[in-house]
C-alpha cells in the first residue's frame, strides 16, 4: 500500500526551523499503514529536512550559528554571480542537509526517539510557501 500526503507551510527563511512532526504523523495515521516507511521530502533547493530535538535553543540559535559558520550568508558564492541573487549560502546549506528523510513506521506510528522531531529548515533569504511531500509505503 502507498499513500501520499502533502504539508503546505508558510516560512520566513533565514534558517528558520519548523517542527513538522505532527503533520507527518497525521499523514501516517491517514495512510492506514501499520508497518513500513514514511519518506518526507521538501520540494525546492533552498530547504532541507532532518531530525533534531525541537527545543528553542537548538531551533532559534544553535543550528543557525552552525550553518553561519559552515556556509556564511556574507561569503562569495559563484551561484550569486551567475544568477545575480543573494541566496548562494541557502543552496549550499540545503545541499548539506538534504531534501529528504526516511522514518520507519511500526504499529502505525513513526519510530522516533523521545527528543527527536522531524524539522524543516528554510535557508532562503525571503518568506516562501513550502510544500513537503510525505509518502508512506507498507502494509
Amino acid at each position: 500500500m502507498t499513500h501520499t500526503g502533502r504539508l503546505h507551510l508558510a516560512t520566513q527563511g533565514h534558517t528558520q526551523v519548523l517542527d513538522i512532526t505532527d503533520g507527518v504523523a497525521r499523514v501516517v495515521a491517514e495512510s492506514g499503514v501499520r508497518n513500513g516507511v514514511a519518506v518526507v521530502f521538501v520540494i525546492g533547493s533552498t530547504a532541507g529536512i532532518t531530525t533534531t530535538e525541537a527545543e528553542p535553543g537548538l531551533l532559534n540559535h544553535d543550528l543557525k550559528a552552525f550553518f553561519e559558520r559552515i556556509a556564511p550568508a556574507g561569503a562569495d558564492y559563484a551561484h550569486e554571480a551567475t544568477w545575480h541573487d543573494d541566496n548562494g549560502h541557502a543552496h549550499v546549506r540545503a545541499a548539506a542537509v538534504g531534501p529528504s528523510l526516511t522514518v520507519p513506521v511500526v504499529a502505525g506510528r513513526l519510530t522516533l526517539g523521545t527528543w527527536q522531531q522531524i524539522v524543516l529548515l528554510d535557508f532562503d533569504t525571503r518568506p516562501r510557501r513550502r510544500e513537503v511531500v510525505v509518502q508512506v509505503v507498507g502494509d
